[in-house]
Parts: structure tokens; sequence; C-alpha cells
């Protein structure tokens, strides 16, 4: 037993009493004590610009202090660094459409070949789900405003061997109008190059999954109604004018990320075009 104690120079006798200060990330969430003012609170924002961050107490008051030495971590000293930069995302290996991703590849020179659907809502579906496979192909996709004057627009365009043209159509079914003018155009002469496929849907609409904006099944719209009009009244959004059909279709495009979120009877008619023109 030593009668006189340990000897108090055998250890490090200047470090304090709470330990020597450790660095760490000033991660938002943390609750640290300010030791010159004993402030206690969150970490709730951090200036990477002016090496400052916020603390807000329980009391909701908030104050700002330099980042670095003077603060306390579950009582003990902390040098605080502004935490680490999040890492870039990953990078997708699938495109909206589901084909393998292409990274960095410079779009192709536009083909002869055309994509022609009939509104510019199918327009801008097709490129939001389709777009990359479109522009890596040279693929370009126009609007008809209407399939009644396809024959005009194929006379205009000339389709050939180089020239194909693929055309997407709403409501193609046996009976319909638009079942008429695609046998009409397959029997003329450029039929063989031209290849008009189509969905059973009365507008593009309805080939977005109604579970995307709330629906169990797209709503039955009387006849007497224009449809978009008569969705837009089912679901209790404003349909007075072309305005209010717009925002509507914007809402609904917002809500479609992949093919995922389309029908199959869409899907495979769009491909089955791509194909074609790029044959």
């Amino acid at each position: 037993m030593d009668r006189y104690g340990t000897d108090v120079l055998s250890g490090d006798w200047r470090a304090p009493k709470r330990g020597r200060a450790a660095e760490a990330a000033a991660d938002p969430g943390l609750v640290v004590e300010e030791v010159m003012t004993d402030f206690v609170g969150e970490i709730v924002a951090v200036d990477r610009d002016l090496d400052t961050l916020t603390l807000e107490d329980r009391r909701g008051k908030r104050r700002t202090f330099p980042l670095g030495p003077g603060f306390l971590l579950e009582g003990r000293p902390v040098i605080l660094r502004p935490p680490a930069r999040a890492g870039a995302p990953a990078r997708p290996t699938r495109t909206a459409s589901g084909s393998v991703a292409v990274h960095d590849a410079r779009a192709r020179v536009a083909r002869a070949s055309r994509i022609f659907v009939e509104g510019r809502h199918d327009a801008e579906l097709v490129e939001k789900v389709w777009g990359d496979d479109l522009r890596i192909e040279g693929v370009v996709v126009e609007y008809l405003d209407g399939v009644d004057d396809l024959a005009e627009h194929l006379r205009d365009f000339r389709p050939g061997p180089e020239r194909r043209v693929g055309v997407l159509v709403d409501h193609l079914v046996p009976g319909s109008k638009e079942s008429r003018i695609a046998q009409a155009v397959a029997s003329s002469p450029v039929g063989k190059h031209v290849l008009i496929v189509g969905h059973p849907y009365v507008d593009v609409w309805a080939a977005v999954k109604p579970g995307r904006v709330g629906l169990e099944r797209w709503p039955d719209v009387p006849r007497s109604i224009e449809w978009k009009k008569g969705v837009c009244q089912h679901l209790g959004w404003p349909h007075r004018d072309q305005a209010d059909i717009a925002r509507a279709w914007k809402q609904i495009l917002g809500r479609v990320g992949s093919f995922h979120d389309l029908e199959p009877a869409l899907l495979g008619r769009v491909e089955e075009l791509i194909d074609f023109v790029t044959g």
C-alpha cells in the first residue's frame, strides 16, 4: 500500500477533466451545448459558407455559433465540423421505359422516319416515358391534332422505305371512325410504309393507371359530356375551359414516372412503333 498516493506527475496531468476534444460532424438533429453560454439545443442548420451552425432549444429559441471547438456532446468536448457532403446519386440503370440506360450518349441525328400521335397530351406522355430511347434512336414524335387529316399528312410526308411512319391512335376499336381511317391508309399505295396501331381508350389520359390519381377505375362519362371534362368533374377538379383541362393533364402527367404507371395496352403499341420506324 502506497502511504503517499500515486505520483501526480506520472499520468497526463494536463488533460481536462472531461477529456480532450474530439472532432465530430455537425449533423442536423444532434443536441449539443455551447460551453461559453451554456446554450443547449438541436443542430437545425449548418452554413458552410459562413462556417456556422444554428441551434434550437426546447422552447424554439435559436442561436447561431461558429463551427469548431467549444461544444459538448453528451457531456464530452467536441470540435464540430461541417457534415460530409452527400455523394452524387447513383445513375439510374434503366430508362423510364425500362430500357437499359446509356449514359453520356449524344442524341442521334433525327431519322427521316417519324412517329405521329393524335394530340399534344399523347406526345407529352410518349416523351416522358420513352424520351431517352427516342433520342438514342433519333426518332422524332409529331402530333397531328386529331386523326381525321391523317391521309393528308401522309401525302405531304411521302412515306417510303427510308421514310417510315408509325401512327398511334386513340380508341382504335372495331367499327370506330379511327379503325376505318386506319384501314383506308393500310390499303393505300403507301400503306406498306405506314404502321397504324392504337389503344382501346377514348383518350390517352385513360392509359395512365387510374390508381395514380386516386381512382379504382376511370369514370364512365356520358357521350353528351366531353370525356376530359367529365373526368375532371368526377375528380372535383376545375373544368370550365381549356386552361383548366391543361392544368388537369399536368397533374396526371406529373404522377407518371415510368412505364409502371401506364396500362400494358399502351406500352406494347409504342414499343411496336419504335421498332417499326427504326427497322
